[in-house]
């Protein structure tokens, strides 16, 4: 099992649209990802889930990844979320 914390930079947030792209990404992935936030832990494979938490913009999520891929999970949603989601 790893994890990191990754800063939130996108305008909106991970909200409708990055939100979407958020949980396609992670369901490119083999490993079970959970986002938490302020001790809310939610499937990061879920929309509902990853709205649900109102990550807005300048917070600081914690990704957790455990699997035969985590590492390489980590790695490509930290990615896709310090891209700004292309905003």
């Amino acid at each position: 099992m790893k994890n990191c914390e990754v800063v939130v930079t996108n305008a909106s947030g991970l909200h409708a649209r990055p939100a979407t792209f958020f949980i396609q990404k992670a369901n490119t992935y083999k490993c079970t990802i959970m986002v938490e936030k302020d001790d809310r832990k939610v499937n990061a494979k879920s929309l509902l889930g990853v709205l649900s938490l109102g990550i807005a913009k300048g917070m600081t999520i914690k990704l957790t990844a455990d699997g035969q891929d985590e590492e390489a999970a980590l790695e490509g949603l930290s990615a896709l979320i310090n891209s700004g989601f292309a905003e």
